[in-house]
């Protein structure tokens, strides 16, 4: 049976699609527009409303959508031949948590919810399960992460860093989830578990910063800023600088640090350190 790859468009997404390609199956994946390409059908169709779907036998489904579509269209989506869904969250339902943004903390608590309704619907409809937690996932020149920090280096030429930087961090390359959540679907000891996927590095905020500098090609322009400062700044720079908020400033001082090593023990997950290259232009 062959796989469905829903987000199939997203930066882990494609990279799933080009996994299970180079691995010899045809696999399927969800749009909500046509696609053609060669080696995967694409099947049109939207979680959001589940009962339009029309999928053949599938064994496994790899999801980088929101999970909580996913578990509101599981019940549509599971014949007998669905063995196993592979999804992915964030380290944002711990990092986040007590964030000073109540938005966010509003998103997380909702996200923690709609994981464990996937949990709960998978368990009711006897399918094994497996939850993804990345970190900071980046993929150069296609992310909303470290490529966003890319663009303002090259729009500006400098960075501006609140406080110390002195903030741990383990970003994780689309490409190696994508590898770590095909190896867990096919693990046995990765069944309905949740595990944490960090980067195959820690480095300091500061030391992120420096190495995309060095991923432009550019020598490194840091300057520290006093917290209360940089957010006064940030106020009068949002319009210049799109979907940030004063919480982040905070975080760079905070660890956000996660143990790899049971992900590693039950599905060999070895990502790549960090030292990302980007192609100009952004």
């Amino acid at each position: 049976m062959p796989s469905l790859v829903v987000g199939a468009r997203g930066i882990v997404g494609a990279h799933i699609v080009r996994r299970l390609v180079k691995l010899g199956e045809c696999p399927l994946a969800l749009s909500r527009t046509p696609q053609e390409a060669a080696d995967v059908r694409w099947i049109v169709g939207d979680l959001v409303r589940p009962d339009d779907l029309q999928l053949p036998p599938v064994s496994t489904i790899y999801c980088t959508a929101p999970v909580g579509l996913l578990a509101d269209a599981i019940g549509h989506m599971a014949g007998s031949s669905l063995r196993r869904v592979v999804a992915f969250t964030s380290t944002s339902l711990v990092t986040k948590v007590d964030s000073e943004i109540e938005s966010e903390r509003d998103s997380v608590r909702s996200w923690a919810e709609d994981e464990r309704r996937l949990i709960d619907a998978c368990r009711r409809l006897g399918i094994h399960w497996t939850i993804l937690r990345p970190t900071i996932i980046y993929d150069e020149g296609q992310d909303q992460n470290v490529t966003r920090i890319a663009r303002l280096v090259e729009r500006f030429g400098f960075f501006p860093l609140a406080g110390n930087g002195k903030g741990l961090r383990q970003p994780v390359h689309a490409e190696d989830l994508a590898s770590g959540a095909v190896d867990a679907a096919a693990s046995e000891a990765a069944i309905d578990k949740i595990y944490a996927v960090p980067g195959g590095e820690v480095v300091s905020y500061r030391e992120m910063v420096g190495r995309i500098f060095d991923g432009l090609n550019r020598s490194r322009l840091i300057l520290p800023i006093p917290l209360l400062l940089w957010k006064a700044a940030l106020k009068l720079g949002a319009p210049f600088v799109p979907n940030t908020n004063v919480a982040m400033g905070s975080r760079m001082a905070k660890d956000m640090v996660f143990d790899g090593a049971p992900a590693a023990r039950d599905f060999g997950w070895r990502p790549r350190g960090f030292k990302p290259r980007f192609r100009m232009p952004l």
